[in-house]
């Protein structure tokens, strides 16, 4: 007689039973946290997978055309009230003249015909690479890897050379995120640890110090970390439900926020004051908290934000206090202001949501009831994006940087082992960097140039800058001179 397997998830519960022949073999193969666990048995995010994810042709864009950050984004990338952009070739002749200066506006914009489309550089390992960031300057990046070792590179005057290899400590399976201090001159990492590692960068000995976060639980790993922007805090999202703050003057923990049912899998700074936190996790919510109205025995959130179907895996915020992107597993990324929280309905269908996904994002392919379009009730978000895929691990998403972009992109990995940039003003995606043999859980732009790294489960970091691949008549084509009296002529647009 055949036998006959039957699998019975619980989400919350951490628990995975198998049922072979007889209702008495039930076998428990999985009880580890819902979030990037140290199971080396789990997919290895290979595109075998042959997962396609579905891509929004009509974005409903009817919230966020009302909303103030397009405004923003459309004043920051020098589109506000323009009738038609100039052809560049007119405008940097123009600028020679001596009869136009180009706003950082204006740089923006000429800057979105030049996004990353070519492999530049690669580095390859031995095993996964897990994370991979710039620097707050851009001048270091910083990768870490299943293979325990945290690699940096000079990316100084347009190169990416490795510079310093340091191996990471009391690491768990593997390190599962890092951190710049806001001077360059430290990093931070954690994995499956009761710790937080904070190392000195330059030098010629290596000093690790060990941040006690002295959790409750037996297994505890921090899934997400950030560091303030005047370098005192850390901040750590971990799967015990917390959120913790480290204050790294008086080397303690001095806040603990017991914020979430299940995983955090992310945390961020709302801003430069650090008084509005934001965390995400695996019940599908976005919280806010602002510490100067909260205590620790009773922490309460100023506001929710619903609308997701399956949990959190990443936040960024625009830094602004206000504006923030969620990636989730329920294959889409959304923005939020956090002037427009949700309500008693928003709350309830979510969570009605949640309960109804049976599925394993770590080895199962997504069922096609998780892939509806349909928006929640009480969903407040401003702007939804799909066309990547989040299966695996915690993939992450991005705003593209304000120096060089205006934020006008957001941008994510993909379990498809692609790079997946959207606008952020129509959601239709601009460009897909395709490269990768598994996927792509770490993403980072250059905070000053059009090139990003993308850190895969193929055991690769690639860096991609913009190569011209085709020349359009219109931009090698010299615009006629002019009499000095005549005004200039606008005839010609991309």
């Amino acid at each position: 007689m055949m036998m006959t397997r039957r699998t019975l998830t619980w989400r919350r519960g951490q628990v995975r039973l198998v049922q072979g022949g007889g209702p008495a073999s039930l076998h428990l193969v999985q009880s580890l946290s819902d979030s990037d666990d140290d199971n080396d048995s789990a997919w290895e995010g290979c595109l075998g997978d042959r997962y396609n994810p579905p891509v929004d042709p009509t974005p409903d864009t009817a919230v966020l055309d009302q909303s103030q950050i397009r405004t923003q984004v459309l004043l920051a990338t020098g589109r506000l009230g323009a009738r038609r952009e100039q052809n560049i070739t007119r405008q940097i002749l123009e600028r020679e003249r001596g009869r136009c200066g180009f706003s950082h506006g204006v740089r923006c914009r000429m800057t979105s015909h030049f996004l990353p489309n070519h492999v530049n550089a690669t580095d390859s390992y031995s095993q996964k690479a897990f994370c991979g960031v710039y620097s707050t300057d851009g001048s270091i990046f910083m990768s870490a890897c299943q293979d325990q070792n945290i690699r940096l590179y000079d990316c100084r005057y347009g190169s990416f050379k490795k510079f310093r290899t340091i191996k990471a400590r009391d690491v768990g399976w593997s390190v599962l995120d890092v951190a710049f201090t806001p001077d360059g001159g430290h990093f931070l990492y954690s994995s499956w640890s009761d710790y937080i590692h904070i190392c000195n960068i330059y030098g010629d000995t290596e000093s690790h110090t060990a941040l006690d976060l002295s959790p409750s639980e037996r297994r505890f790993a921090v899934f997400s970390l950030t560091v303030s922007c005047d370098g005192r805090e850390v901040l750590g999202g971990a799967n015990d439900g917390c959120v913790y703050v480290y204050d790294l003057e008086q080397n303690r923990r001095i806040l603990k926020i017991a914020s979430h049912e299940d995983d955090v899998n992310a945390v961020s700074f709302a801003d430069d004051s650090c008084h509005i936190l934001y965390s995400g996790g695996d019940d599908a919510l976005c919280k806010v908290w602002d510490r100067r109205t909260m205590r620790e025995d009773d922490a309460k959130p100023v506001g929710l934000l619903a609308g997701h179907q399956d949990g959190i895996t990443f936040i960024d915020s625009k830094g602004d206090a206000r504006y923030l992107l969620s990636n989730s597993k329920d294959q889409s990324i959304k923005l939020w202001d956090i002037r427009r929280f949700s309500g008693a309905e928003g709350l309830e269908a979510s969570r009605r949501a949640i309960t109804q996904q049976n599925w394993d994002y770590r080895w199962q392919q997504v069922p096609k009831k998780a892939l509806r379009k349909k928006r929640l009730p009480g969903d407040t978000s401003l702007m939804t994006y799909r066309g990547h895929g989040v299966l695996h691990t915690l993939i992450r998403c991005r705003f593209s940087p304000a120096n060089s972009t205006g934020q006008q992109y957001v941008y994510s990995g993909c379990s498809t082992g692609r790079v997946v940039i959207y606008d952020l003003l129509t959601g239709q995606i601009v460009t897909k960097l395709t490269n990768h043999k598994a996927c792509v859980r770490d993403v980072s732009w250059h905070p000053c140039d059009n090139k990003l790294v993308s850190s895969s489960w193929d055991g690769t970091v690639r860096v991609w800058d913009h190569r011209q691949t085709e020349f359009y008549e219109e931009d090698l084509r010299t615009p006629p001179l002019e009499s000095e009296g005549s005004p200039a002529s606008s005839s010609s647009s991309w």
